[in-house]
């Protein structure tokens, strides 16, 4: 008697994730998935930042269009340009009268003015100016962490120490005066050549140098207990080069604490460069981000001028919230110890 062949059911790649473990406990975590929805939200307000705050000024010159209602046209060029490369002048605040007292929420200005500038206008771009830098600086300092920190964990002897002593060097000054430090000089040596002093380099450079650290110390922890596992030796017995070792065998399995790393400092990252622009070590005065429109707002802690702080304030902490929430809940899905 013989029996029929069972079929095996072929799950796609989507339904393996969807359906892994890691995955039904981050659905089932309603902090979580909160966070991630919040977190969504932003994103769609920085990408669709031209549609929800209309560009005006100089915007409109440089994006070779005479009516704001153009950017809404999905069939022309400068709804694709002001959507994913827009020029600086769509990054400066509307500034609708030179007025210092601020003006309560109205038609044009539906979050009221301070100094002048539209409050309204300055949160939907400054929400695109946080999620950009915050990305990029990340994205560099997780990537030069991975790269030093597996090198440091899985060669060890003087190359190991050399690092580790490094990055205790600058563990042992506080971040932000070093990143203050650092900010100054470049600053400096910018505005000494003449012409416009764009910071954004200059502030992705001292978050990068002082930030890559946390990243290389984890991932040497990784490394230091994965290269002593048996399918990283059975691979170098088989021939293959540390190049391959690190990055196809090592790196893969070592970063999942990493990751939930990275995706709370996205959270501190617009922080930090709030609270430099509060310093005037930041963007040019009426350039979107959040941490001027506090500043303003400073000059005007008063019950009948409540707009000027709260809405910022609410759109900071809603972000660092989002992040917050979404990467605690990432972190206890990826530990397997928590399952």
């Amino acid at each position: 008697m013989t029996t029929a062949p069972v079929k095996v059911e072929q799950r796609s790649n989507w339904q393996l994730f969807w359906t892994s473990p890691a995955m039904r406990k981050m659905r089932r975590n309603p902090l979580a998935i909160t966070g991630l929805i919040i977190t969504l939200l932003f994103g769609l307000i920085a990408l669709f930042a031209p549609l929800i705050a209309k560009p005006s000024g100089n915007c409109l010159r440089d994006l070779n269009i005479t009516d704001a209602q153009q950017v809404y046209n999905p069939l022309q060029a400068p709804f694709w340009q002001a959507t994913l490369a827009p020029p600086k002048s769509c990054y400066l605040t509307e500034r609708l009268s030179f007025q210092q007292q601020p003006s309560p929420p109205s038609a044009e200005a539906p979050m009221g003015t301070v100094n002048g500038y539209n409050i309204f206008y300055g949160l939907v771009w400054g929400t695109r100016t946080a999620l950009k830098l915050s990305f990029i600086i990340v994205a560099i300092t997780l990537t030069a962490g991975i790269i030093i920190g597996a090198a440091s964990g899985y060669y060890g002897g003087w190359i190991d120490n050399l690092i580790q002593r490094f990055i205790d060097v600058l563990f042992s000054l506080p971040p932000l005066i070093l990143t203050v430090v650092i900010l100054t000089i470049l600053r400096a040596r910018l505005q000494g050549g003449g012409g416009d002093y764009d910071p954004t380099v200059p502030m992705i450079v001292a978050f990068c140098v002082t930030g890559w650290t946390g990243y290389a110390r984890l991932i040497r922890g990784e490394v230091l207990r994965t290269r002593q596992l048996e399918y990283v030796d059975a691979a170098r017995s088989l021939g293959a080069r540390d190049a391959r070792l690190i990055f196809k065998h090592v790196i893969p399995n070592s970063v999942a604490a990493v990751f939930t790393t990275a995706v709370l400092d996205l959270a501190t990252i617009p922080l930090a460069i709030a609270g430099l622009s509060f310093l005037g070590l930041g963007f040019e005065p009426g350039y979107s981000e959040w941490g001027q429109l506090v500043d303003f707002a400073r000059a005007w802690l008063k019950p009948e001028y409540w707009y000027t702080l709260v809405y910022p304030a609410v759109f900071i902490v809603l972000f660092s919230l989002a992040f917050n929430l979404f990467g605690d809940g990432l972190r206890d899905a990826l530990d397997p110890k928590s399952r």
